[in-house]
């Protein structure tokens, strides 16, 4: 089940606009207090700027919602950063667009299209990612069988994930289906797979 979409990495994309350099930097952020570290990042490396535009998305539901214009005229910079990424769905996640001022004055029509334009280079170079909600299964296998199910082609979308050596195999099935995932690993090891736990896991699925 998709709850919501973000970035996978920390990335940043750069333009000119009417000799205006301008520089989109994002970062995926949980709190309020990670987006702040990474503003504070980038001013401090970008200080020469003659604007640094601080926007944040955060929470499962976008419950918090905040940009400053950083002397830019009001209502032309961080707030359609915010807008821009709300009209996407994408949350958790910081922006920092930096100008270097050209010379050129854009409008406010300008301003609000290469603050947001720069924001999407950067979001492209980050990776928009769905997160959602899949079945993690901690299983107990021996050996014979595990081989068995590593040479698998299972149906649906099942990942193997931390693998433990000792004197049987423990790893972790995560699926959307774990009713057809636990026949699978059952059939392949006879009935003798131990399941020890069952919980919810969030991954990021990258969009098509």
């Amino acid at each position: 089940m998709k709850l919501f979409s973000t970035v996978r990495n920390e990335a940043d994309g750069e333009q000119i606009i009417e000799r205006s350099r301008f520089i989109g930097h994002v970062c995926p952020c949980e709190t309020r207090e990670e987006a702040e570290v990474f503003f504070d990042r980038i001013r401090d490396e970008y200080k020469d700027a003659t604007h640094n535009v601080p926007a944040m998305v955060i929470g499962d539901k976008m419950q918090i919602q905040w940009a400053s214009d950083n002397g830019e005229p009001q209502g032309t910079s961080g707030a359609p950063i915010v807008q821009m990424l709300v009209r996407q769905g994408i949350t958790n996640i910081a922006v920092v667009v930096t100008r270097y001022f050209g010379g050129i004055k854009l409008g406010t029509g300008g301003l609000v299209r290469a603050y947001t334009s720069s924001t999407q280079i950067a979001l492209d170079a980050a990776e928009i990612c769905d997160v959602d909600e899949l079945d993690a299964l901690e299983w107990k296998i021996d050996y014979k069988a595990f081989n068995r199910v590593q040479n698998h082609n299972f149906d649906g979308t099942v990942e193997l994930k931390d693998i433990r050596y000792t004197d049987c195999i423990q790893f972790v099935t995560v699926c959307a289906d774990p009713e057809s995932c636990s026949a699978q690993i059952q059939f392949l090891a006879g009935g003798s797979a131990e399941l020890v736990c069952q919980r919810k896991e969030r991954v990021l699925i990258p969009r098509p």
